[in-house]
């Protein structure tokens, strides 16, 4: 016997949960479909549980060097299991949440793996959704008026380079390490890279990063991209950049061994481990695009500005589709989707208002167009930075490293972008954020009277910069 849904969420990550729960606001009688735990891989392999241990980390590089602050303590030790453990409670709490949420939005929830069929006996349209159970049970099939792709992506591999989960390890295995090594390499320098490596160098693993590019951070300004190398490297982080990985060279003994070609020469590189952090591919495999008219293109879903596909009653979102693979992007076009679907007439998203955050140690947070994607779409740009250095609060927190740096138009004096390095910028963004979506000028956050002391001053100064009126630099 079928049962009939307004809507199915294939995958019940961050994306697809959310999802699930507006249309139950608006009325829908809804299932989400997820082979693993609820939650994704945000909550069980990626935002949640990194940031808890770049969390415990933090605490351990802060413990150690207490005496600063006039405290004194002595022989800091850490417990690696214990930082594991805490991370996984704290997984486990969000996850027990997130059940919650499905039960008060009477969303039915199926653990198992869905596959989108083609026109059957059960609907003439491609949608109905057979879910396959590991346990072998008989397959279930259910009918919706419509289809939510929310699948989600996986770590990606360099070919040849094999993950193992012993000695090359994705995120995914790194998260599970019972102990920490003496090394690694980590190849990649983008945000998931520079993240374990801030966080394993706090832990006092020796890091090397190699990456491919002459820069690390390649989507950040270049500005923000030299300061986190250079905070970074006072860490002991190494980086080799302009780097080629060999993975034929690869040999995994008692640790690894593996050549690089670094500016017409090969180089060998030694660690106790490796770390392959050079993006992620969208789960799209056996989920029955096949059987629609779903375009794909590089392995991501096609969709229009709401997020229907080619087959207009089949939506897709978050890291299947590109873009900016980010759990808070997810729940937006989920949210988006979903008022399209019951003719809400909901905003299409911008973009360029969106925040970006790299939760390594210094943080990074951004909002909106580099300097350089500025002069490249033929703005003529003022630029104002202010440092931390100058900002009481950041010198009393013991964290003064870093800068905000805001681009404006010159003509029209409309803000273009907003980017920061330093202490708690991830949370300090959201301002620059709602200034974006309310088209504010850097004058008019400047006129926002900011708390003394707390970092946000800087938002203030930074603004005033742009004209050389800061008031403390």
């Amino acid at each position: 016997m079928t049962k009939e849904y307004d809507l199915v969420v294939l995958g019940g990550g961050t994306g697809g949960y959310v999802a699930a729960i507006r249309a139950s606001q608006l009325g829908m009688n809804v299932a989400v479909v997820e082979k693993g735990n609820l939650g994704g891989t945000c909550l069980h392999k990626g935002c949640i549980p990194s940031k808890a241990l770049l969390r415990s980390a933090e605490v351990f590089k802060q413990t150690k060097e207490a005496s600063q602050y006039g405290i004194e303590t002595n022989n800091v030790a850490l417990n690696f299991m214990k930082v594991q453990e805490r991370k996984n409670s704290v997984v486990q709490t969000l996850h027990q949440g997130v059940q919650g949420l499905m039960k008060k939005g009477k969303i039915d929830v199926f653990e198992g793996f869905g596959r989108i069929l083609g026109p059957s006996i059960f609907s003439p349209m491609p949608g109905t959704i057979s879910i396959e159970y590991e346990n072998g049970d008989e397959n279930t099939m259910i009918v919706p008026k419509n289809v939510l792709i929310a699948t989600g992506s996986k770590p990606k591999s360099l070919p040849g380079l094999e993950i193992d989960g012993t000695y090359v390890m994705s995120s995914d295995e790194a998260l599970e390490m019972d102990q920490l090594p003496s090394s690694i390499v980590i190849v990649g320098g983008g945000v998931i890279g520079i993240e374990w490596a801030s966080m394993l160098a706090d832990f006092g693993v020796e890091v090397t990063v190699i990456e491919y590019l002459d820069q690390i951070l390649p989507t950040e300004d270049d500005m923000v991209a030299k300061e986190v190398e250079k905070l970074l490297k006072k860490k002991g982080i190494s980086f080799v950049k302009g780097a080629k990985v060999l993975p034929d060279t690869l040999s995994v003994e008692n640790g690894i061994n593996i050549e690089a070609e670094v500016n017409g020469k090969t180089e060998t590189f030694k660690a106790e481990k490796m770390l392959v952090s050079v993006g992620r591919e969208a789960n799209t495999s056996n989920i029955g695009i096949e059987n629609t008219d779903i375009v794909l293109e590089k392995g991501f879903i096609q969709t229009n500005d709401f997020y229907q596909t080619k087959e207009s009653h089949i939506y897709a979102i978050g890291d299947v589709i590109g873009g900016m693979q980010l759990a808070h992007v997810a729940s937006h076009e989920g949210i988006v989707a979903v008022e399209h679907m019951a003719n809400q007439d909901p905003h299409k998203i911008n973009y360029e208002n969106i925040p970006t955050c790299i939760y390594s140690n210094p943080e990074v947070a951004s909002v909106g167009l580099t300097e350089k994607q500025a002069k490249e779409k033929g703005y003529e740009i003022k630029v104002g930075k202010f440092p931390f250095k100058a900002i009481g609060k950041a010198l009393v927190y013991g964290e003064s490293e870093g800068f905000v740096k805001i681009i404006s138009d010159k003509k029209t004096e409309d803000l273009l972008g907003v980017h920061m390095v330093g202490p708690h910028v991830t949370d300090m963004i959201s301002e620059a954020g709602l200034a974006k979506v309310l088209d504010a000028t850097p004058w008019e956050i400047s006129q926002t009277i900011h708390p003394h002391p707390t970092l946000s001053e800087i938002m203030g100064e930074a603004s005033l910069a742009i004209d050389g009126l800061q008031i403390h630099g």
